[in-house]
């Protein structure tokens, strides 16, 4: 699978963060590392490679969901890897 990674600004996601859950300042700085997304669909956008996932050796393992809320995108599910950072994000309002 050939992954098509494009440019992202990722500000308006951290400061979504710092404002509901400014105590995780790891997780919100990982957030603004989040330079480049990788759309799968229009649901879902990887910030990791999703090669071989949570196996032996992968870049991505997963830890935990964050979930955070937002007026225009609605609920939104960040997945955090176990070095602490973004794996991806899911936009809930276009899963159906």
């Amino acid at each position: 699978m050939k992954i098509k990674w494009e440019k992202y600004n990722s500000e308006w996601l951290a400061e979504i963060a710092e404002k509901q859950i400014p105590e995780e300042v790891e997780i919100i700085q990982s957030i603004r590392n989040c330079t480049q997304i990788y759309w799968e669909s229009r649901a879902y956008g990887y910030f990791v490679a999703p090669k071989n996932a949570n196996q032996p050796d992968s870049e991505w393992q997963f830890e935990q969901n964050i979930t955070l809320h937002d007026k225009k995108e609605g609920e939104l599910i960040l997945d955090i890897l176990t070095d602490k950072r973004i794996g991806g994000i899911e936009f809930m309002k276009y899963l159906k």
